[in-house]
């Protein structure tokens, strides 16, 4: 059976709800040189396309941020044939005019984990990809022409903080990380970005807004069980935007697998380390990546 080019990772919201909508499913669970991905990637039919889809926090959602295995989802992801990938993520938002609900286009990140995985080429050598445009540029155009045919809410770009978590922000940091300029705040699209692009893979993302963080102070007397089920209402409704945002993304007619995107060689100059000193052995383990 051909390989599923496209790949989808769903995080909170979308991780559970897109798996009910594949058909003709198969399941691989593949191992790599950095462990085991999340749990089974299910390869099925979605929207007319065979595609490659990734839970983020595995069955159950057991895994907290800083606990998903972000290099093995990837190379997973990879070796399974998948070029393209369409995340999700659920996030805060830091700005009054990204409401509860709705969907952003993220177009940059800002970085602040400390506790993970970011590079594939730790003992391979020096490996420096150009990461000034973290989302692939091709794949969020053709997103922007068609989130602009649909009667959803969709904003076309932002700036993701990813932090580490998993305890949410402190009020304090979250008034600091509107004055940096950040849009939006969540806890999972870093390193997974940077490790697409190591990758050689177009990656953007589709973020789900679910409350506005602790900036915004919320209604006097409000009870905290009803805030988290107005949390939880607003993901079911951004989770169903997405999974509606994502079928009209794959029934377009154009390319979203494109071999001569600049993402696709990534890596034509990044590895610094001259070929003498290059362990072979590594650069054979890691070859799915070059290719």
């Amino acid at each position: 059976m051909e390989k599923p080019t496209i790949g989808i990772i769903g995080g909170t919201g979308l991780g559970d709800a897109l798996a009910a909508h594949l058909t003709e499913i198969t399941s691989e669970t593949p191992d790599t040189p950095f462990g085991k991905p999340s749990g089974p990637i299910q390869i099925g039919t979605f929207a007319g396309r065979r595609i490659a889809f990734l839970n983020r926090h595995g069955a159950g959602h057991f895994l907290n941020p800083s606990r998903v295995p972000y290099a093995a989802n990837i190379f997973a992801l990879k070796a399974l044939g998948v070029r393209t990938l369409i995340a999700s993520g659920a996030v805060g938002s830091l700005r009054e005019d990204f409401a509860p609900g709705e969907l952003v286009l993220a177009e940059q990140f800002i970085d602040k984990t400390c506790r993970r995985q970011s590079s594939f080429f730790d003992n391979l050598g020096a490996v420096h990809v150009d990461f000034s445009r973290p989302c692939c540029r091709r794949l969020r155009e053709q997103m922007l022409s068609i989130s602009r045919g649909l009667s959803l809410k969709i904003h076309p770009a932002g700036t993701y903080l990813c932090m580490e978590g998993p305890q949410f922000s402190t009020q304090a940091e979250s008034l600091l990380h509107r004055q940096w300029g950040a849009d939006l705040i969540g806890m999972t699209a870093l390193p997974e970005a940077k490790l697409a692009r190591e990758a050689q893979m177009c990656y953007a993302l589709v973020a789900l807004v679910t409350d506005y963080d602790c900036w915004r102070p919320h209604p006097a007397g409000q009870p905290q069980p009803s805030l988290l089920e107005e949390i939880i209402g607003n993901l079911q409704t951004a989770t169903e935007r997405s999974i509606a945002f994502i079928q009209h993304l794959l029934k377009t007619e154009s390319r979203l697998v494109d071999a001569d995107c600049s993402c696709r060689h990534a890596l034509d100059l990044a590895v610094w380390t001259s070929p003498q000193a290059v362990n072979p052995q590594e650069r054979k383990r890691l070859a799915v990546l070059f290719e």
